[in-house]
């Protein structure tokens, strides 16, 4: 059975050091619940000596999860060790993870002491953490810019002082794959004593190579690594966990070694911790982006069809998502267009297939992404449907703190003009209701949801409504940079479905039910 590799999650501790990040215990609590479900190995719940909040977050952690270990950092410094510990006491697994700077330069500018102060430092140290706690992991801060001869020597030191996990963290994210595995061999060569305890790696993602280095060290020999959730963490953030657990699943033969990790828990621990930090997952990250398992041109397309397989390496249920997304574009191509129309219940043959396609590639051109109320639209056009009931000519709508919902529209109706105004329990409400007695009749609504379809804040929304009309469900769509005529639209459009069932029903009076079915 291929060997496990340990994740330990630190989204909670330098995930949070991402500015703009900030959690609050329940939100680390939240987390952590979900990371435990997840099946990462060791979460680090914070720095519980930089505040009294993390203090009490930590605390919480501990808690609030049984089956991880959990961690708290501390510098080399007794203040900071005795605070962790007491953080941690809660937990069913407590680490206190301490670190301290080896390079020259850090020792130099940022420690101002001495090689032999620091070695000093780091086993006094240790044995104070392991005098507190039985599992201790350190760290030599900068480790990849330390001389190698000093690294191994203080490894070697905190080791023998009872340290349970040597972490080398590439602090600044300097190093490259190669480098680093030679690194890490080169450890294992000098200091044999590595193999008799856990060893860890914590990559920094400066030069965006965080989870290439952190596979590379797995190569080398080692079975922890360390990330967090979405990359996050300080400056360009940390080595992707989901990056690195789908790359050792994806490339099982190669990597031969396994995680503990749930993988399709992956895309919903995203999109809390997405949600909670307030930092957006840019659509083109790997795994969890939006667009990594999304095709739009029309080769890529039409393979997917045929076989996943020839497009995409990982599977889309396997992290979580349901299954993966064709984008209708003016790059796609008749496959895809052909297996959208079949999901919406039309079936053309090939030359009617063709001219669709051709009318398609116009709106595609001027569109950057066709929608299936297009596709509709495109479909009513080709069969000749009724021509439109009703078109939206106007609609504003008011409301505030204090104020009565108001809205004012107008409608065209057959040709003739129709307009008026009224008010709701919100803005939405007052413009249905208005078109409702503009018409003359009530519709009940049952269904009513919104999705933007562009990012930013002029992303255009889409809206999304049903009615009930005697038992028949009618969906109506409205696309629209402002909510309320998107809205608008969808419940016009629902209107316009709805003429056009009901005119189906009155020329074939004797076959009501079959047309209310198709």
């Amino acid at each position: 059975m291929p060997e496990t590799v340990k994740i330990f999650d630190t989204t909670l501790r330098d995930g949070e050091q991402s500015p703009g990040a900030s959690l609050d215990r329940n939100q680390k609590v939240e987390i952590a619940r979900a990371l435990e479900t997840l099946g990462v190995d060791i979460i680090e719940a914070g720095f519980p000596v930089s505040s009294p909040g993390d203090f009490e977050a930590v605390r919480a952690v501990t808690k609030a999860v049984t089956e991880p270990v959990v961690a708290g950092l501390a510098r080399c410094q007794k203040a900071d060790i005795k605070t962790a510990w007491q953080a941690l006491q809660s937990a069913r697994r407590p680490r206190i993870h301490i670190f301290l700077s080896t390079s020259p330069l850090h020792m130099k500018y940022k420690l101002k002491k001495r090689p032999e102060e620091v070695m000093r430092i780091a086993e006094n140290m240790t044995r104070y953490a392991c005098s507190l706690c039985q599992d201790v992991q350190f760290s030599p801060e900068d480790a990849t810019r330390s001389e190698l001869p000093f690294l191994a020597q203080i490894v070697e030191t905190v080791i023998q002082a009872g340290a349970s996990t040597i972490n080398i963290p590439d602090t600044v994210g300097y190093t490259t794959p190669g480098e680093f595995e030679v690194l890490i061999r080169e450890l294992y060569a000098r200091v044999p004593s590595l193999r008799q305890i856990m060893v860890s790696v914590h990559c920094h993602n400066d030069l965006g190579m965080a989870t290439a280095n952190s596979l590379a060290a797995i190569r080398a020999g080692v079975r922890q690594v360390e990330g967090t959730i979405n990359g996050l963490g300080e400056r360009a953030g940390n080595a992707a966990l989901e990056e690195i657990v789908m790359a050792l699943k994806t490339r099982a033969k190669f990597y031969r070694v396994r995680t503990n990790i749930q993988t399709r828990q992956i895309v919903r621990i995203s999109r809390l911790v997405s949600s909670a930090t307030g930092i957006v997952v840019q659509p083109n990250k790997a795994i969890v982006g939006g667009n990594a398992f999304a095709h739009e041109a029309g080769i890529h397309q039409d393979g997917i069809i045929k076989q996943r397989l020839t497009y995409e390496i990982m599977n889309a249920r396997d992290i979580g998502l349901k299954e993966n997304r064709l984008v209708l574009g003016k790059h796609s191509g008749r496959h895809a267009l052909a297996k959208r129309l079949r999901e919406l219940g039309y079936q053309l043959e090939e030359k009617e297939l063709q001219g669709f396609f051709e009318r398609f590639k116009e709106l595609a051109d001027k569109k950057k992404e066709v929608f299936d109320e297009d596709l509709f639209a495109l479909m009513e056009e080709r069969t000749g449907a009724p021509k439109k009931v009703y078109s939206l000519e106007h609609v504003q709508a008011s409301s505030g703190s204090g104020l009565v919902p108001t809205a004012a529209v107008r409608l065209l109706k057959e040709g003739q003009i129709l307009q008026g105004s009224g008010t709701g329990d919100g803005p939405v409400d007052a413009v249905y209701k208005t078109i409702d007695a503009l018409l003359g009749r009530q519709h009940k609504l049952t269904g009513y949801a919104i999705q933007a379809i562009t990012g930013g804040t002029d992303a255009q929304g889409e809206v999304t409504v049903q009615l009930d009309s005697h038992g028949r469900v009618i969906t109506g769509r409205g696309a629209h940079t402002d909510i309320i005529v998107a809205s608008a639209k969808a419940y016009i459009n629902a209107l316009n479905r709805l003429a056009a069932m009901e005119n189906v029903v009155r020329k074939i009076p004797n076959r009501r039910s079959k047309a209310v079915a198709r």
